[in-house]
């Protein structure tokens, strides 16, 4: 997998006197999926708005399967999903999908599938205006899928699902991963995307302060794992006595440590069976990495 299909490199942008992005460096490959965060007015739609040939970079350079976003082999490679779609009311997503499939010179024989695909054969005969906003979401992903595009590019695209329409909708994020197809989106449901990405990218102020995997964001972090032990019954003062700690519940000992230290203390743990029944150990989650490289200043996020 050498090809790259995105590549951002070192892009300034902004509007009037206004910089939004500044020295943003980012690739996806063939089958990955990048998760891009940030707060809002972070810079993600406004890169995805470059990526699209929409906001002309002021410094640096994007390319789309090697070419520059508005040439016909970069607009044809991608396609995209809003965190709100709007469609004709009056149209059902049969027809939707069927003018859009037009656009992009696509097979409208693939209608019916990409329909299903979404879990909206069924209402593939209604009209749009009859939808809920999760159908109608459902629907534009649908949309963005026309034509096996090498690069999704999804702002916000789980808006107005419910948990199993979430999942449903990474599994089809999942299934055109693996055919091939790029992937980058942006999400401020953090555990949903926790687990369904290979690696995130977290925008801070305008700035790309983090870029990785999330067992190598945690390695830079460093963050201390949190311990939570339950004491056995009346052995509470005890426990904190040999462990120290904070007293959590009048049961419960909370510890914290470094990772390097999280076996051993674990170990010492097990070893103290006659005052603990239980331990509990929570390692840096993707919402505490977030938290973690977004209050950094520019220069202290470099790796």
């Amino acid at each position: 997998m050498s090809e790259t299909i995105l590549s951002v490199e070192a892009l300034s942008l902004g509007y009037g006197r206004l910089r939004v992005l500044e020295g943003v460096t980012l690739t996806v490959a063939p089958g990955e999926r990048v998760a891009l965060l940030g707060h809002n007015g972070a810079g993600k739609s406004t890169l995805f708005k470059a990526i699209l040939g929409f906001l002309p970079p002021v410094i640096g350079g994007i390319r789309v399967l090697g070419h520059a976003p508005g040439f016909d082999a970069a607009r044809i490679a991608v396609n995209y999903l809003p965190e709100t779609v709007a469609f004709p009311r009056a149209l059902t997503g049969a027809e939707v999908l069927r003018y859009f499939s037009g656009l992009r010179r696509a097979p409208r024989t693939a209608v019916p599938e990409l329909l299903a695909r979404v879990g909206l054969a069924e209402a593939a005969g209604r009209p749009v205006g009859s939808y809920s906003k999760g159908m109608r979401q459902r629907l534009g992903l649908a949309q963005a899928l026309i034509g096996a595009p090498r690069l999704l590019l999804l702002d916000e695209p789980t808006s107005g699902l419910d948990p199993i329409s979430r999942r449903d909708f990474y599994e089809v994020i999942a299934e055109a991963a693996g055919r091939g197809a790029s992937v980058l989106l942006s999400s401020h449901g953090l555990e949903e995307i926790e687990h369904r990405t290979d690696r995130v990218a977290i925008l801070s102020r305008g700035r790309l302060v983090a870029d990785g995997t999330l067992e190598g964001l945690a390695r830079r972090a460093a963050l201390p794992a949190r311990i939570r032990v339950t004491a056995r019954e009346g052995q509470a003062d005890r426990l904190q006595a040999k462990v120290g700690g904070t007293r959590f519940n009048g049961c419960h000992v909370d510890l914290t440590c470094p990772p390097e230290e999280t076996l051993p203390t674990v170990a010492r743990l097990a070893g103290l069976s006659s005052l603990v029944s239980d331990v509990d150990l929570h390692r840096p989650g993707l919402a505490d990495l977030y938290r973690h490289f977004s209050d950094l200043a520019p220069e202290e996020a470099r790796p």
